[in-house]
Order: C-alpha cells, then sequence, then structure tokens
C-alpha cells in the first residue's frame, strides 16, 4: 500500500502539475526566500507560466527591485531546486494598498 503523500505526489506528476504547485511553493515562501526588507514591502501572489506575479509598495519599490529581478529569479531557483522561474512581474496592487 502507497502512502497517501506518495500517491498525491505521483498523481500531480502524471498530470504535468508539478511545475505550477513549485512556482506556488515559491509564492508562498516569498518572505523567506528575499528577506524581511523586502518582504515588508511586497507580496507574491501568483505564478503563470514561469512567472511570479509580486504585489508592490509603490512605485519606488516596483523601481528598486526592477534592478533586483535577475537575483531575486536566482535566489527563488535555488530555493525550489530548479530553474521554472523566469521572470518576476512587478505591479502596483489596485489602490496602492497590500493587503
Amino acid at each position: 500500500m502507497e502512502a497517501i503523500g506518495g500517491a498525491l505526489e505521483r498523481v500531480v506528476r502524471q498530470l504535468g502539475l508539478e511545475s505550477g504547485l513549485k512556482g506556488w511553493k515559491a509564492a508562498e515562501d516569498w518572505p523567506r526566500i528575499v528577506g524581511a526588507r523586502i518582504a515588508r514591502h511586497t507580496r507574491c501572489v501568483g505564478f503563470s507560466d514561469g512567472t511570479l506575479r509580486v504585489e508592490v509598495e509603490g512605485s519606488s519599490w516596483m523601481h528598486e527591485l526592477g534592478y533586483l529581478e535577475r537575483d531575486l529569479v536566482r535566489k527563488v531557483n535555488r530555493h525550489l531546486g530548479t530553474d521554472l522561474v523566469r521572470a518576476v512581474k512587478f505591479v502596483i496592487p489596485r489602490g496602492g494598498i497590500l493587503r
């Protein structure tokens, strides 16, 4: 008899959903990956087609993080143990306030 965790992993892999789950893992772990300073001013809200979508606290943060995108992609991929994430898209949330 197979353990439920192993069976679930096998089904996810067979359905081709493994990369999407890893991408969402990066979104969940965003604060640990980027550190407290950046995490206080950002929130990762999505993952699709190799791109993390990150809400930022204003245009100055969006500008600053744009310079750090390559480093952040490397940190995320190192954390995941794969080269799944190709880009980070920084956006200002509607209303301009992180929730």
